[in-house]
């Protein structure tokens, strides 16, 4: 079996190890998620181990060594000097905007529709400068990586335990 890493991929984990999903139900009740065929089909391929440490308020060495002891790999240990918070403390000024629309994330989920493609179906047809604000009880790191990656400013902050408002900017 390959080694897991940080930048594994859960759907690469879901599939190269018998009962992982519940493994990692078990490490935290937040993947139960993971229950969701939509969710497995579209955020597990892009979200690796780091990105779903994120979405379950974990930190991503814990989740990880977590994962290689249940599938028999030795842990592994890093200098936490070298790891660097990247979370940027500025808030942007253009989150205070009204937003030209909203989505629930959870909604959709429960609906087994995709949060992903509804998002980038909705900023397709913005204008430039409009905004997209995504409500869900996780930090979507996926969705964050996949819209930076698309040229969109992004922010997202947790208002209260469980919820947190996503602002993607065209």
């Amino acid at each position: 079996m390959k080694e897991i890493t940080l930048e594994t991929k859960v759907s690469d984990l879901l599939n190269d190890y018998d009962g992982m999903k519940d493994i990692l139900i078990k490490i935290n009740p937040k993947f139960k998620k993971l229950n969701n065929p939509v969710l497995r089909r579209t955020l597990a391929k892009i979200a690796g181990v780091k990105q779903a440490a994120v979405v379950g308020a974990m930190e991503p060495m814990d989740l990880l060594n977590q994962l290689r002891v249940a599938v028999g790999q030795e842990p592994v240990s890093v200098d936490t000097t070298e790891i660097q918070n990247e979370e940027d403390e500025n808030i942007p000024t253009w989150i205070t905007e009204t937003p030209t629309e909203s989505i629930d994330a959870n909604e959709l989920l429960d609906k087994e529709d995709n949060p992903l493609a509804k998002a980038f179906n909705i900023l397709r047809k913005f204008h430039e400068g409009e905004i997209l604000t995504i409500t869900s009880d996780f930090k979507p790191e996926p969705l964050i990586e996949e819209f930076e990656k698309q040229g969109h400013e992004v922010y997202s902050q947790e208002l209260e335990e469980d919820k947190f408002i996503t602002y993607v900017k065209k």
